[in-house]
């Protein structure tokens, strides 16, 4: 994962983005940087996973993870850093309609994050289920699910890569890929009809 140091960043926050410039993927998830929000912390990195199509009959998800730095450490972070990341993922209806589904999928992120070795404190974040009907030219969609994650943490020290390592694994397990941690089992992703 490239994450070159930019002569503008702070030495604590080029730093910490050394540890994540070691962080290899699993061969089925994409990772690549992209551009980070502005105006939300003085300094971020951003990066964008999405599942290889070629691993896969059809979509499986997508995910963003931006770290964000402010050597003021806010007193809502609890420290410099913020993990901030959105993911998606289709499932089956079924699935889908699972009161536990959000409580399960929260649980995954806690504990890749756990397993990883990763510090971290002021953890917040929202799961939510979308069930769409399509109609009209989007008839042959039928029913479709998905599960959206939006959460937040902040991780304590700089070792940032089990951060994103964590976040990946959580990535992978949101969209049904076999998990690489021990004990945890992953959904079966359903597709669109």
């Amino acid at each position: 994962m490239s994450a070159a140091p930019d002569e503008q960043l702070p030495p604590e926050f080029e730093g910490a983005l050394r540890t994540v410039a070691d962080v290899e993927f699993r061969d089925d998830i994409h990772v690549a940087d992209i551009p980070a929000p502005a105006g939300i912390a003085p300094f971020a990195r951003a990066w964008s996973a999405t599942i290889d199509p070629r691993s896969s009959d059809g979509d499986h998800g997508t995910a963003r993870l931006v770290i964000l730095y402010d050597p003021s450490a806010p007193e809502s972070w609890s420290g410099t850093f913020r993990a901030v990341c959105f993911a998606k993922a289709p499932l089956d209806q079924s699935m889908g309609e699972d009161p536990f589904l959000p409580e399960v999928a929260w649980s995954w992120l806690m504990d890749a994050l756990a397993q990883r070795g990763a510090t971290f404190s002021r953890e917040a974040g929202t799961a939510s289920t979308i069930i769409s009907t399509g109609f009209g030219e989007l008839e042959s969609d039928r029913v479709g699910t998905e599960i959206e994650m939006r959460v937040s943490w902040s991780p304590g020290g700089d070792q940032l890569g089990a951060h994103v390592e964590a976040w990946s694994e959580f990535v992978g397990m949101l969209a049904g890929l076999p998990p690489q941690v021990e004990g945890v089992t992953a959904l079966q992703p359903g597709r669109n009809r």
